[in-house]
């Protein structure tokens, strides 16, 4: 299941142009997922096989499919691997479903929010969480929460995928 996750994260990464510095994330072929919901395209991005494990094990794979739009901030294999594999298959237990659900829907923001909406600002946006999010798009990269943005814009056909480099945790 961690492995499915982190495989829809890398999906994302090579699907969308880069957003920040990293040049690497630009390689994602950002036509070929346009015409599939958010799940689809993180799972035909190759890149993000534990965030789809994750919404898996949540149960969100129907509302991530739903009509929407939404706007995901999409943490990398990389970035869930950096959390630690103990405390990744903590989360996927059934007893941590309410955790896992809570950081999850913190990375979904309804709406669609390209990277031209949010170039030279500073905002707080509410995730479908609850609690809001952070967004600085005034420097030379975006920040979202701290973690960086580094491909923007993967469209998909209920919303868009932005793929940060770290996993944002809510506050509350």
């Amino acid at each position: 299941m961690r492995n499915l996750l982190l495989t829809a994260a890398a999906a994302a990464v090579l699907a969308a142009p880069a957003f920040a510095g990293d040049q690497s994330a630009a390689k994602i072929d950002h036509h070929a997922s346009m015409q599939g919901d958010i799940v689809e395209t993180a799972i035909n991005a190759g890149s993000f096989t534990t965030l789809v494990a994750a919404v898996q094990a949540a149960g969100l794979v129907e509302t991530l499919r739903g009509e929407g739009p939404f706007t995901v901030f999409a943490p990398t294999d990389e970035a869930f691997a950096a959390l630690g594999e103990d405390t990744i298959n903590s989360l996927l237990l059934p007893e941590n479903r309410d955790q896992l659900v809570s950081i999850l829907t913190y990375h979904v923001v309804p709406g669609e929010y390209f990277a031209s909406d949010l170039a030279g600002q500073s905002l707080s946006v509410a995730s479908v969480q609850g609690d809001t999010i952070d967004i600085d798009a005034t420097g030379n990269a975006v920040m979202i929460d701290g973690a960086t943005v580094v491909s923007a814009d993967v469209d998909a056909s209920n919303g868009v995928i932005h793929v940060i480099n770290q996993v944002i945790m809510p506050t509350g």
